[in-house]
């Protein structure tokens, strides 16, 4: 809880269902750095909300050995729960967690609602995490491959992030028509994601500060790189941009591997004094944001990315930016073509990039106000606490 990923994907949810009756107990495995830097602040803002928050060690090495250690503990401490509370229901996302949630279904007989928040075993492999030409790395994906379809067999409810994940998994042979399924986008905060509360004053501080000027075009990127993030791609569609337009600047918002940025902009040509980079915490971000013209990221599209909804993808529109991104990843093409909300790369070829970049050249026009109205229908948290509530309230007959 500890991580951004936390703050934003899983407490204002649970925020929700706590206010709307719900006695909450969070079980979560924390890295020991960041728990120390951000545990007053998480504990104090989960104790406002009356949620019972009990955080383990995260155990990262050695490989394999590690997870099993992890799910041990949280074995112990869910059963720990379990006795002194009586839990109706285990809420779990896949992997170890789901586990977890497995065994406590077939042990203590509790409701299993799976939220299944990405194909997990597929993620690891196409993420390149596990090598299955390494024998040990095969039988751990063969393992959770088996559990995932245990997992989907036994459950009482299951959430997913997209459309496309919804159409799979209702092919699945393991799930059955009478389970509730629902769809739960990742939701963007649009409280705090809302450009009308940043002032021109603000804008143009921020712009000195940053040496930006009245003239340049600011195509802005939000988050880490690296990972399902294709940073060379990008980076050359940005080199085609900054041809076609000499005002682009691009502004990478991003917690660290600044020097990884720098080098993949020089390794395209970009000039180093287009790249600016900045470090920023979640209230700061939207200001940063506001600056932009367009926002761009390219996803490695395959299987396990049809269930991935990106969290920066609601906040973006929610901040009514146009994004520049590709195809094949969730739902994310689907929603910027319904909302006229940016431009979709059909392909990682030059020719697909010019195309972009011609329009963007040519001054293609897209509505602030059209494309937050989309994140508000598609992203909202109100929303998705609704379909929280309402899965909890038919899992447990209420």
């Amino acid at each position: 809880m500890t991580d951004p990923l936390g703050q934003s994907q899983v407490i204002p949810y649970l925020e929700g269902l706590s206010l709307a009756g719900y006695n909450i107990f969070l079980l979560s495995c924390e890295k020991k750095q960041v728990y120390h830097q951000h545990k007053k602040a998480i504990r104090e803002m989960l104790d406002k909300s009356g949620i019972n928050w009990m955080p383990l060690n995260y155990t990262k090495k050695p490989p394999v050995i590690s997870t099993l250690i992890d799910i041990i503990k949280m074995k112990q401490a869910a059963g720990k729960i379990h006795r002194q509370h009586r839990m109706d229901m285990v809420h779990t996302r896949p992997g170890v967690p789901a586990l977890v949630g497995l065994w406590m279904k077939k042990r203590m007989g509790v409701k299993f609602l799976n939220d299944i928040r990405e194909f997990y075993a597929d993620s690891r492999v196409e993420g390149k995490m596990w090598n299955v030409a390494n024998p040990l790395y095969k039988t751990v994906y063969d393992f959770f491959k088996r559990k995932e379809t245990e997992a989907v067999e036994k459950s009482d409810g299951i959430v997913c992030l997209t459309y496309a994940a919804e159409k799979i998994i209702r092919t699945w042979p393991a799930y059955k028509n009478n389970i509730p399924l629902e769809v739960i986008p990742c939701s963007a905060d649009l409280a705090l994601f809302n450009p009308d509360k940043i002032t021109d004053a603000e804008k143009e501080i921020l712009k000195a500060e940053l040496n930006i000027t009245h003239d340049d075009i600011v195509i802005s990127y939000l988050g880490s790189i690296g990972g399902w993030y294709l940073v060379d791609e990008m980076m050359r569609f940005c080199k085609i941009l900054c041809d076609k337009i000499p005002a682009t600047k691009l502004l990478f918002i991003s917690p660290h591997r600044h020097e990884e940025i720098r080098i993949a902009a020089a390794k395209a040509g970009i000039m180093e004094e287009r790249v600016i980079i900045q470090k920023a915490n979640r209230q700061q971000v939207p200001r940063l944001l506001s600056l932009s013209k367009y926002s761009v990221f390219f996803i490695r599209p395959c299987y396990s990315k049809q269930s991935s909804s990106p969290t920066k993808h609601g906040e973006i529109m929610a901040m009514g930016i146009p994004l520049i991104t590709n195809s094949g990843v969730g739902d994310v093409e689907t929603i910027v073509n319904r909302f006229n909300a940016g431009i979709i790369i059909g392909s990682f070829a030059e020719e697909e990039y010019k195309k972009a970049a011609d329009k963007i050249a040519a001054g293609i026009s897209f509505s602030t106000d059209d494309i937050r109205k989309g994140a508000k229908e598609f992203y909202s948290l109100e929303e998705a606490n609704k379909k929280y509530i309402s899965i909890y309230n038919r899992i447990l007959g209420q």
